[in-house]
């Protein structure tokens, strides 16, 4: 009997005449990209669903390899609107990102969290923006937010850019450019109540991820952007 390992569906495209191509986040195997065989085109299966918990078995030794069988795995919440264009960002970033077959458990878990959050009634950008720093962290790209790249304590009354290459460096010139160090300090502390956090930890974690991402635009942001003009 094969083992069994939880996982979601982070993205999947049509493959051959009823199958599909699915990427998988798995807890135990990281991310798989396998041969989900009869996924469209059957009223017995509901086919791959993105944000549903499941607990999953793969055949083959290959890099490609086949979905043995799939179950939903405890209760979720369907996602919709605002959280649903979030969750799909999410899953995109982690397609992008992550490496094949490299478990992430921390990643796992905080893809869980934020998924649970996403369906709840906590305000998206936090849940954003947490996720992406632990994606970062997780992947080996991440940086201090409480000491700059000299070494030095961030001074809430500081002024701060971002290097890709060093981290955070203190500039003096012009007033107000870059990060304040107060909002960099609320970041690291979980904290959101002011509203220049959430816009700093936006435009930070953009220019960090950018740097991983390259010059192909993300197409969750794109399906985002043109959802908003329609409703407008």
């Amino acid at each position: 009997m094969r083992p069994l390992s939880p996982a979601y569906v982070l993205h999947s495209r049509p493959y051959r005449d009823t199958s599909a191509l699915v990427d998988l986040l798995t807890l135990h195997e990281g991310m798989q990209r396998v041969v989900w065989r009869g996924a469209r085109g059957s009223r017995k299966s509901s086919g791959p669903q993105p944000f549903v918990p499941m607990m999953v078995a793969l055949a083959g030794r290959g890099e490609l390899k086949t979905l043995a069988s799939a179950e939903t795995a405890g209760s979720y919440v369907l996602l919709q609107g605002n959280q649903l264009f979030s969750g799909l960002y999410l899953n995109e970033l982690m397609v992008r990102l992550l490496r094949q077959a490299d478990p992430q458990p921390l990643l796992f878990a905080a893809y869980q969290s934020a998924l649970e959050a996403l369906g709840g009634s906590a305000a998206v950008e936090p849940v954003l923006r947490r996720f992406e720093w632990q994606l970062l962290d997780v992947l080996g790209y991440g940086f201090s937010l409480t000491v700059d790249a000299m070494g030095q304590p961030i001074e809430p009354q500081a002024r701060y850019v971002w290097q890709a290459d060093q981290g955070l460096l203190r500039i003096e010139m012009p007033p107000g450019a870059g990060f304040s160090g107060t909002a960099l300090l609320n970041v690291a502390a979980d904290d959101w109540d002011d509203p220049a956090t959430l816009r700093t930890a936006k435009l930070l974690m953009r220019q960090a991820l950018s740097v991983h991402l390259g010059d192909k635009p993300l197409m969750s942001r794109q399906l985002f952007s043109s959802a908003k003009g329609v409703q407008s």
